[in-house]
């Protein structure tokens, strides 16, 4: 006969133990696994034999233990010796380096080149263990996936083309996209990085091959942020190409016809949008590389009705501003005096127009946040494009720039005007900051820096900031040779510390997007906000430019190391999080309500944060029939 006295002080109990959850937020988080992944319990399959070696997102390898292979009927389809994932690795590594002379194509094919090709062969058939051997060598391979390396291989990809990753979406899909979505295997996406391949980095049109460039954004969004593998798509929208030589080419893999505008246009990514959102309402949909006139076009049509940002507008412009805060820093001041650096900036594209509209904004932030404080701001940026210093007097000025074109009056008591030179304006300004967004390699030639030696700063600071590396405007040798050894030094690209003499490292920090987007795109996701607001933006930048140490700051670092991102992405993601919840934005993620969230402080955020996202461990997989 049943103890019902036991059963009732078993169920007392339970109720208690489960009270005293709702209670405390923290034993929440302790006692359930909040996880972007099934890694941490069975994965259910619905394949077995071959067809599970010949898929990435389950495939193991040699490293599927006896059981498994009973289970999935793999038993003699692999050497008898079952290996650890480390074992797999360290074999891997051996064979890459030995690889690296072998892969590549002649003389004329870089080694990066040859080490990209290999990792891709790696994601082609493992992509858990493609991830392992990323995180694991970040430094080393985050510019083999990403920038610089992903420009020469968006530029060659009809050529490396080999297998199919991420969907396609042409003009010729016009009224069929809507159906197009459910071909895609995964059920649940929580990241999207789309492009149309019209602005490539600084390497222009590469229609359809930009694709590579979505690919190489989401490598970084799984590595650093931990977003599920399973539940990312890299997206390419083809509209055409301007690229003559690409409309030549019978290797061309996209439509090889002038790139669609205007109206034809606008419906054509609209229709994209509509239907990724209507399949995953959730999703986050990360803008990449559209040429300048539809970047802000498209940011300001979406950013109000879809969780979507423009990482070339938003992510570049709050790396920036992490990096000019830390500059301030550098000079021994508090970040408030933000609003007193003289700022030169050399590029009126997407992303200079990014950064001007985010320092702008912070300075604003800083002054009082009032209407005043706005238009006060406005006076400590000089714009200059390839025609010069953009004043009120030029014709046909872009929107975009209109707001920070210089009047007259003001630069006549400088002894400057419409057009004046880089060079002139540096020379005439003095200003603290040199901000290069202009991806017009050597921009910034001897004349420049020596103009910059008259700076009114204690410590300048020269920000080359655009991609790929052979576009930057000034290497680091070229500005700690000419301006001065106590420069704070930038770039968009990696390039290696200049050794001064005595002892003395003259740091080049890279600016890099990827200390910012996957952060940004975990915090959206955690905190189940429906918009990526300017304040998410402004606490992601905030950050990042509080990470570094006061030692390191003055020591001319104001950007960490690669190596640090995953932590990096952690602390952003909280500080994203924290921002939604305090802006009400928060609604929260998966068994994490809003209500629950709006419950957690500081610690708690980052606990949250670091349970949710995916590590690249082999899950027991378990066979069932669909």
């Amino acid at each position: 006969m049943p103890n019902f006295s036991n059963q009732i002080r078993a169920s007392s109990s339970l109720i208690r133990r489960l009270r005293q959850r709702v209670a405390n937020p923290a034993v929440l988080i302790q006692t359930r696994c909040f996880t972007t992944t099934e890694g941490h319990r069975p994965t259910i399959v619905h394949k077995r034999s071959l067809d599970i070696l010949h898929d990435p997102w389950f495939n193991k390898g040699t490293a599927f233990s006896m059981t498994e292979r009973d289970r999935l009927d793999l038993r003699g389809l692999l050497p008898p010796n079952v290996v650890s994932s480390d074992q797999q690795i360290e074999r891997f590594m051996v064979d890459l380096k030995r690889l690296e002379v072998q892969a590549r194509d002649g003389p004329s094919d870089p080694n990066a080149l040859a080490k990209w090709r290999i990792l891709n062969r790696l994601h082609d058939r493992n992509e858990t263990m493609y991830y392992k051997v990323l995180i694991a060598n970040i430094e080393e391979y985050a510019p083999i996936v990403y920038t610089p390396t992903v420009g020469l291989v968006c530029q060659n990809y009809s050529g490396l083309f080999r297998r199919p990753r991420g969907m396609y979406f042409s003009a010729e899909d016009r009224g069929e996209m809507m159906s197009m979505v459910y071909n895609w295997p995964a059920d649940q996406v929580d990241m999207i990085v789309v492009t149309d391949g019209s602005r490539i980095l600084g390497l222009g049109d590469l229609g359809v091959q930009g694709i590579g460039i979505s690919i190489g954004k989401l490598d970084l969004y799984v590595a650093a942020a931990g977003i599920n593998p399973q539940r990312v798509l890299p997206v390419m929208i083809d509209v055409g190409t301007n690229n003559e030589k690409l409309l030549k080419d019978p290797m061309y893999l996209g439509l090889q016809e002038h790139r669609l505008d205007g109206d034809e246009y606008v419906e054509i990514v609209d229709e994209f949008m509509e239907a990724v959102f209507t399949r995953w309402p959730h999703v986050i949909v990360q803008f990449e590389d559209f040429q300048s006139k539809w970047a802000f076009k498209l940011l300001q049509r979406y950013r109000n009705t879809y969780r979507m940002f423009n990482d070339d507008v938003q992510g570049t412009a709050g790396v920036a501003i992490a990096g000019l805060l830390g500059a301030v820093r550098a000079q021994g001041r508090p970040m408030i005096d933000f609003p007193k650096q003289k700022i030169v900036v050399a590029g009126a594209g997407s992303a200079g127009i990014g950064v001007l509209n985010a320092a702008r904004k912070t300075m604003a932030r800083m002054l009082g946040n009032n209407e005043s404080a706005f238009d006060s701001a406005r006076s400590q940026f000089w714009l200059v494009d390839a025609k010069g210093l953009i004043t009120e007097e030029r014709e046909d000025i872009d929107p975009d720039a209109l707001p920070f074109a210089r009047k007259v009056k003001e630069v006549g008591r400088q002894g400057l005007g419409e057009g004046a030179s880089l060079a002139e304006v540096v020379r005439q300004v003095k200003p603290d900051v040199l901000l290069g967004l202009s991806a017009v390699g050597g921009l910034f030639s001897k004349e420049v820096l020596e103009a910059m030696k008259g700076s009114t700063s204690t410590r300048p600071a020269i920000f080359a900031m655009s991609n790929p590396t052979k576009n930057a405007e000034c290497t680091p040798e070229e500005a700690f040779s000419i301006v001065g050894d106590n420069i704070i030094f930038a770039s968009g690209s990696p390039f290696n510390d200049v050794n001064l003499g005595n002892g003395q490292i003259g740091h080049c920090n890279q600016g890099n997007n990827m200390y910012l987007f996957p952060g940004l795109g975990l915090g959206t996701l955690l905190s189940g906000s429906s918009i990526v607001s300017d304040g998410m933006l402004q606490a992601a930048a905030e950050c990042l430019a509080a990470y570094m140490s006061e030692e390191d700051v003055i020591n001319g670092k104001i950007y960490p190391s690669i190596s640090s991102i995953r932590d990096i992405t952690k602390q952003v993601a909280a500080a994203v999080v924290k921002e939604a919840i305090e802006e009400d934005l928060a609604e929260g993620y998966r068994e994490m309500d809003g209500r629950e969230l709006k419950r957690l402080n500081k610690e708690e955020i980052e606990e949250y944060v670091q349970n949710n996202m995916w590590s690249p461990e082999y899950p027991t997989l378990v066979y069932r029939k669909e």
